[in-house]
């Protein structure tokens, strides 16, 4: 069953378009990452799957109902990349408003808020009021109003930003459990390593359209990037390397040479290549693309605009 399908979804402010062709299908329960660089619609695309801004065409579902559904919307849970919240209202009062938002019964909002509080890491700051929060604190109350209704939807926009490594970590676990539950997790993060380790597949979207979708578990990049160290490092080895891959570097502080090879299948080949032309061969480690540089790979480098 999807959780979210969407088809030539579309939206324009007057001339400019921020969102040309939207079609994407994530399953239920996955952990479904959605990346781009800055301006490229994926704000725009939320919301308009949220029903806070109205598609300029095209058709989508959320829980299998029409975008907009006040019932399912009740059923989604959102935490935005820029928030404001009540500042003046303690971290429990804070819960409790958005609970009361949300219809739940006054008995579920003492049991669940305590429990949140607990998973968030804040239990010691319930009677704190938020002006006296951090930005990675705030960013964990946000996490908590989140999940208040128990959501079978979740988006997550930028949820680690301003987060240190065990607070990155502590969301991590909570989307790994959320993915346990059933629940799914519709993820936007600059933080690719953090995608990576998180995310069950990503798609990438550029200029309002959908470039690529990825399964991270299932995906082997052909690329692999290579590090060597011969025993006779020179010049003419390093011209000879370029006809072997992309990107060759030499590093005189270590002595090797790193490149980018097509196929991980040319790997014995160069050792092949290398030891007929008589260099004592040392090391040759190679690795798979990261999701960063894939990610430059699919979108490129340049901003836009």
């Amino acid at each position: 069953m999807s959780a979210i399908e969407t088809t030539a979804l579309r939206k324009t402010f007057g001339d400019k378009t921020a969102v040309s062709d939207l079609t994407l299908s994530v399953k239920q329960g996955e952990i479904f990452g959605f990346l781009g660089p800055n301006g490229a619609g994926k704000t725009t695309s939320v919301k308009m799957l949220l029903g806070l801004t109205q598609p300029t065409s095209g058709h989508a579902t959320l829980l299998n109902k029409p975008i907009g559904d006040r019932e399912t919307r009740a059923s989604v849970g959102f935490l935005p990349e820029h928030f404001r919240f009540h500042e003046w209202l303690k971290a429990h009062e804070f819960l409790d408003l958005h609970g009361r938002l949300y219809g739940m019964s006054k008995s579920l909002r003492r049991s669940t808020i305590p429990d949140l509080l607990n998973l968030v890491g804040l239990s010691e700051n319930t009677n704190t009021q938020l002006r006296a929060f951090s930005k990675g604190m705030l960013q964990r109350i946000g996490l908590a109003q989140a999940l208040l209704n128990s959501p079978k939807l979740v988006f997550l926009d930028e949820p680690t930003s301003g987060l240190d490594p065990l607070g990155r970590r502590l969301v991590r676990d909570i989307i790994h459990g959320l993915r346990e539950e059933g629940t799914t997790v519709f993820l936007n993060s600059h933080l690719l390593s953090e995608v990576e380790q998180t995310c069950d597949r990503v798609t990438f979207i550029r200029q309002g359209q959908i470039l690529e979708t990825l399964d991270l578990h299932t995906y082997q990049p052909e690329k692999v990037e290579v590090t060597l160290r011969v025993g006779q490092p020179s010049d003419a080895l390093f011209k000879d390397l370029s006809s072997w891959g992309a990107d060759v570097q030499f590093s005189p502080v270590n002595g090797r040479y790193k490149l980018t090879l097509p196929h991980e299948s040319k790997l014995p080949e160069l050792a092949a290549w290398l030891i007929e032309k008589k260099h004592t061969l040392y090391e040759l480690n190679p690795k798979a693309l990261s999701l960063e540089e894939l990610f430059l790979n699919i979108v490129g480098e340049e901003v836009d605009p």
